[in-house]
């Protein structure tokens, strides 16, 4: 209900605007790299779900440089090792939505999600209702990533 309440019809771009703020717990971003920066999701489907998304407003992994790729995939390892230090997830789902067809929510500006999954974690909740029941806030999830992530850098 909030992004339909909140939503910007003027196509401004999240990842743009959370780059613009100061890191913290208002625009989720957890750390900025050398070309791309590690972003918790706003609306995710699982406690720790997280993006990681290059600084350039591309919408094409081939015009990402060969470096910036690269960091991407690094950049995921580590989340992945973050994750499975707090949540202790069963496995992870990593993948790049490119294009609406394909069902991104932000054509723009190509990202790779990182969602932590167990067992079960898809329910009818989810199913049928297009609801999804977190297990703690978006504050607490930061936090905790937050706190994982200094810790190993």
């Amino acid at each position: 209900m909030e992004y339909i309440q909140n939503h910007n019809k003027e196509e401004v771009c999240a990842f743009c605007q959370a780059l613009s703020q100061q890191d913290g717990p208002r625009n989720l971003v957890v750390y900025r790299g050398a070309n791309v920066f590690l972003i918790l999701n706003r609306y995710p489907y699982t406690s720790g779900h997280m993006m990681v998304v290059p600084f350039k407003h591309i919408s094409s992994l081939g015009d990402l440089e060969v470096e910036t790729r690269a960091e991407m995939i690094e950049v995921s390892n580590q989340a992945v090792q973050v994750l499975q230090q707090v949540y202790q997830p069963q496995g992870f789902n990593l993948g790049m939505n490119i294009g609406e067809a394909a069902g991104a929510g932000i054509t723009e500006h190509i990202h790779l999600h990182i969602v932590p999954r167990w067992r079960g974690d898809t329910n009818f909740m989810s199913t049928l209702g297009d609801t999804r029941i977190l297990p703690e806030t978006l504050e607490e999830t930061y936090r905790r990533v937050k706190e994982a992530w200094d810790s190993i850098h």
